[in-house]
């Protein structure tokens, strides 16, 4: 697929979207391509008519409250008036990773769908350094303190270890990746990125490359195991038992990435043991985490709520992306980030 479109010239071009991201990018949608005539959809009441609608725009304010597992019930909505679009040829959504079953059926479908690459990256590339130094200023075990109203100086064993001079390997060489790796250098840290194409060299924020075949190797130099990459079909269980094993004892996780990239019981045996000495995890292969789940509990572990990404410049961002693709479509030019198949 290549993203070219050819929209037929002299109409207005009929955008469904929700009616917060009317009110919100409406002008700057239409000072991208002034022909367009937005069809925005409530949260309830009558829906539109999807005759003749050609492109959809899915926006953040339409999954918030849900999951990828526990989908909302105004996602649920929107995306089921797409399914009854027949003129519908391309799909913009706010999110980077499009593994959802309801993406790759648009996919399926031979819809065009374009992502939101690198509009999340400032935010989840923070997050993920700032569980980094949380884990390694050991702040679970202030927070345990302070639960126990207990003053405990860290200055007992075992104190925190400096990070400058630490080595990050990081899968996942794109936008994030790229931004934790300039990130993890302030600090000090050596960056190694794992990527498809090792040929192509190291990216900004990255000291050296490698390809996935070579990350057995690389682990037992691995301070911190960073995980940053989209779920596909070598991404996916990726990180198991043998591969846990050949970290350091003492070292971290972090994962900004998928749940499925991990096999969830050998990284709970891995913490359990104390081999790895503790984990920064924003996703889990089961969302929201059930409260039965054992990674509540563990002191090692610092569990965030799929919020990575939250940052209040992030609809902006991704409107600025969805605007440039919409002038791209409407001149029947290539669209950026365009979405795959989960092979």
């Amino acid at each position: 697929m290549s993203g070219d479109v050819n929209p037929p010239a002299g109409k207005a071009m009929r955008v469904l979207l929700s009616d917060v991201a009317a009110a919100r990018h409406g002008a700057r949608i239409r000072d991208a391509v002034p022909d367009v005539d937005l069809v925005p959809v409530a949260p309830d009441g009558a829906l539109p008519d999807a005759a003749g609608i050609e492109v959809a725009f899915v926006t953040r304010d339409l999954f918030v409250g849900g999951t990828r597992h526990r989908l909302n019930p105004r996602f649920v909505r929107f995306t089921g008036l797409l399914q009854a679009a027949p003129a519908l040829r391309w799909v913009q959504t706010f999110s980077a990773g499009t593994d959802m079953a309801v993406y790759q059926a648009m996919l399926a479908r031979g819809l065009v769908l374009t992502n939101s690459t690198g509009a999340s990256a400032p935010a989840v590339a923070q997050t993920a350094v700032t569980g980094l130094l949380a884990l390694a200023r050991q702040f679970p075990r202030i927070a345990a303190a302070q639960a126990r109203q207990a003053w405990e100086p860290l200055y007992a064993e075992p104190e925190p270890r400096e990070v400058e001079g630490q080595a990050a390997l990081i899968l996942g060489t794109g936008p994030i990746g790229q931004e934790i790796g300039r990130l993890c250098r302030a600090f000090g840290l050596r960056t190694l990125g794992i990527r498809r194409d090792a040929a192509a060299g190291p990216p900004p924020g990255f000291d050296a490359v490698a390809g996935f075949a070579a990350l057995p190797d690389l682990l037992p130099g691995t301070d911190w195991l960073i995980l940053a990459c989209p779920l596909t079909e070598t991404t996916r269980d990726l990180i198991d038992a043998d591969l846990l094993a050949r970290l350091p004892p003492g070292r971290h996780l972090i994962n900004v990435s998928r749940g499925g990239v991990v096999v969830e019981a050998d990284l709970l045996a891995a913490l359990r043991s104390g081999h790895l000495a503790g984990a920064f995890l924003d996703v889990f292969g089961m969302e929201p985490l059930p409260p039965e789940n054992p990674f509540w509990g563990l002191p090692n572990v610092i569990v965030s709520p799929h919020s990575a990404a939250a940052s209040d410049g992030l609809p902006e961002r991704v409107a600025a992306i969805f605007c440039d693709n919409l002038r791209r479509f409407r001149h029947g030019e290539p669209l950026r980030n365009l979405a795959r198949p989960v092979a």
